[in-house]
């Protein structure tokens, strides 16, 4: 059924965001969320449960483990989830870091990056944008967000475009790419294929 997907580098399984609002609900901007109720113990031993039976019934596939919490201890629990499991993280090529989308930028995101990238993990931050990969970019191995999307939903497309707007347009997407690159510290630049520059 994969190969429906066309080529891809890996795929995340389901994890179970630690966020305050996915655990205990609540309102961000015209969102609500019911929460789940569960503890972030919980949600972390399900986000590993998950990874360990997607491996187990198709061990061909590269599915990343993704660590989850939303402090630094919780994120260390997480890890030794992994461990005791017998998931050796560091052989991982790699490891995705979820419920940081909301911290990316700030004190406590950058203690948990730091925190992770000491155990010599290859991160891939979910949700990153420019302010975090200023901040620590450098200590990821890759990263993602939607945050183009957004932007070119709410504008004209480029010209030449067709299209209404160019929230799912690739030269758009790849434009935004270079100008996030441009602006992030020379040392912390990371190469094409996510290694860090010389």
């Amino acid at each position: 059924m994969w190969e429906c997907v066309g080529p891809y580098d890996w795929a995340a399984g389901q994890d179970w965001m630690c966020e305050d609002l996915i655990i205990h609900g609540g309102q961000a901007g015209p969102l609500t969320f019911a929460g789940t109720g569960l503890s972030v113990a919980e949600h972390q031993r399900r986000t590993v449960n998950n990874f360990l039976e997607l491996r187990s019934l198709a061990p061909d596939l590269r599915i990343i483990p993704t660590l989850q919490g939303s402090t630094v201890p919780e994120y260390e629990q997480c890890r030794e989830l992994y461990e005791r499991a017998g998931v050796n993280l560091a052989a991982e090529p790699t490891v995705g870091l979820g419920s940081v989308c909301r911290l990316q930028s700030t004190t406590q995101g950058a203690a948990i990056v730091t925190a992770m990238a000491a155990h010599g993990l290859r991160l891939h931050g979910f949700g990153f944008k420019t302010l975090g990969l200023n901040r620590v970019g450098h200590l990821l191995a890759s990263a993602d967000s939607a945050a183009w999307s957004l932007h070119a939903r709410h504008r004209p497309p480029m010209p030449g475009h067709t299209h209404k707007n160019c929230a799912n347009c690739f030269p758009y997407a790849m434009a935004w790419r270079t100008r996030v690159l441009d602006g992030l510290p020379t040392w912390h630049q990371p190469t094409i294929d996510g290694s860090e520059a010389a």
